[in-house]
């Protein structure tokens, strides 16, 4: 292991706001949401969109089968792994 005492990390505020907003961090939350939908079931859309400051992705039930699912069973819930 490297020996790194002493080591300075300089912070840089407007790319780390560029990487919260960038393509590739909107496909990788629109891939993880897919497999949350997938493992939820049927029923469930996803949506990714672009806030002020980041990217966010959400996975909502759309039909009353899902929310009733949702309601009973925690489908949706149990599912969150699947976005790891």
């Amino acid at each position: 292991m490297a020996n790194v005492k002493g080591l300075r990390i300089k912070r840089n505020p407007k790319g780390f706001a560029e990487l919260l907003l960038s393509q590739e961090v909107q496909d990788d939350f629109a891939a993880r949401a897919s497999r949350i939908q997938s493992a939820a079931g049927e029923g469930h859309e996803v949506e990714v969109t672009r806030n002020r400051d980041r990217v966010v992705a959400f996975v909502n039930t759309a039909t009353y089968e899902a929310r009733e699912a949702e309601a009973e069973d925690r489908n949706l819930t149990r599912a969150i792994d699947a976005g790891r």
